[in-house]
């Protein structure tokens, strides 16, 4: 047990693949958080601007489509994410919308797609770098 706690203490000090070791460590982590949570928040916005385009087609769409929050799902710092909001259960005719297949086949269909250019987009990132 004292070998697999000293493992996974150890391992904490490695870092998207840098092992960081030194008097100055808790600084570089910190910066190397901060710069991982600021591209994957570049990455969220970049995946509900995909969903937004793809949604429009088959969804009504507020004014302001794209808006931010502090849940907690939200702030992983090495996940892109996204929370879509696409009714209310409590409103008849948003009800009436996700009974119907039709609708929701529509709108899995619209996701999808904004997933897979989201993935194309990066892969034309990672390979032009």
């Amino acid at each position: 047990m004292a070998a697999e706690v000293a493992d996974s203490e150890n391992r904490s000090d490695v870092l998207a693949g840098i092992d960081i070791d030194g008097k100055d460590s808790d600084e570089v982590k910190d910066i190397l958080v901060d710069l991982t949570r600021r591209e994957t928040r570049n990455f969220g916005v970049v995946f509900a601007q995909n969903l937004i385009k793809q949604l429009k087609a088959t969804n009504h769409m507020f004014k302001v489509p794209h808006q931010e929050a502090g849940f907690r799902v939200l702030e992983a710092p090495d996940v892109p994410s996204a929370m879509i909001e696409l009714g209310f259960m409590s409103n008849p005719g948003d009800e009436k919308l996700m009974l119907s297949d039709d609708w929701r086949s529509a709108t899995a269909d619209s996701i999808i797609k904004a997933i897979g250019e989201y993935f194309k987009q990066r892969s034309v990132q990672q390979v032009t770098r």
